[in-house]
């Protein structure tokens, strides 16, 4: 029989709105539609008084959640624990695998959200990622590991304070050392689950790409990414005649089992450079001298 439970807010949790305190605390099997339907009856309680779903709540605040009786799903093993690249300063950078989503949604349940949710059950706030990769893009998944730290990183992406720098092989041959200035109108058609992204209108997709290293028809690309498009670097390299080696939706034809593109290097405000190597196998193995 479900219980009423007592919650001390801690001090990586001051700063959240109530709702997302709710959210996070209880985890996916609670519906945002009880959960604002207990706060609006005043079931929950912060310090014994009523509040409202987008209150601010303060460390060591009392909230007080009544008893949820919701419909168990099936469990679905939370997979292998992530690889933690960094840790600092509430900010955390995980490795993420090619082919995991970064939410769980239909027909995916396991994602970097439940792993790490599983990873870090005994902390008071979930590392939350502060920003998004494609399913089948490896590489740096920056989160935060309070409330505050999370906060900070969003504004870093959306004032782009962040550095995001991504390799790619590609179809096609450029010369080594070529940049390629990408400066694009990208908007996004297809029902939810579907999306496809487009040229030619909707919002300004910006990105750098210099050429590595170039042999037998494809490419090594490092993109520095100014902005963060649904798509972007698929699409703008594709439009290019540059296609991502395994990447069916934008243009390469070639069976493979992945897609090549890997967001390697983050370089945050303060000027700390995080990096993370993709494991790619003979003939898209990296040497260290086109780095320099």
């Amino acid at each position: 029989m479900p219980k009423v439970q007592h919650i001390i807010v801690s001090a990586d949790e001051g700063g959240q709105k109530l709702l997302n305190f709710l959210r996070r605390r209880l985890g996916p099997d609670v519906p945002q539609s009880l959960l604002m339907r207990i706060i609006r009856k005043g079931e929950v309680r912060v310090d014994k008084g009523r509040a409202k779903p987008f209150d601010r709540l303060s460390a060591g605040q009392d909230v007080r959640i009544p008893p949820i009786r919701v419909q168990e799903r099936m469990q679905t093993p939370a997979g292998v624990p992530l690889e933690i690249i960094f840790r600092e300063k509430g900010l955390l950078a995980v490795a993420k695998p090619a082919g995991l989503p970064v939410q769980p949604g239909t027909g995916h349940s396991d994602a970097v959200s439940e792993r790490l949710r599983a990873q870090f059950a005994e902390a008071d706030f979930t590392p939350t990622p502060a920003h998004r990769l494609d399913r089948d893009t490896s590489g740096i998944l920056l989160c935060g590991a309070s409330f505050e730290a999370l906060r900070n990183l969003q504004q870093g992406f959306a004032e782009h304070s962040i550095g995001k720098f991504y390799l790619a092989w590609v179809q096609g041959s450029v010369e080594p050392g070529t940049v390629l200035e990408m400066q694009d109108e990208m908007d996004k058609t297809g029902a939810h689950g579907h999306e496809r992204m487009t040229i030619g209108s909707g919002k300004t997709a910006l990105a750098l790409a210099r050429c590595l290293t170039s042999d037998d028809g494809r490419s090594l690309l490092e993109i520095d990414l100014r902005t963060g498009r649904t798509h972007q670097i698929r699409l703008q390299l594709a439009s290019r005649g540059l296609p991502i080696i395994g990447d069916s939706k934008y243009g390469f034809k070639t069976r493979t089992q992945k897609m090549y593109l890997h967001a390697w290097k983050i370089v945050l405000g303060s000027g700390e450079i995080i990096t993370n190597l993709p494991a790619w196998n003979s003939p898209y193995q990296l040497v260290n001298d086109w780095f320099k």
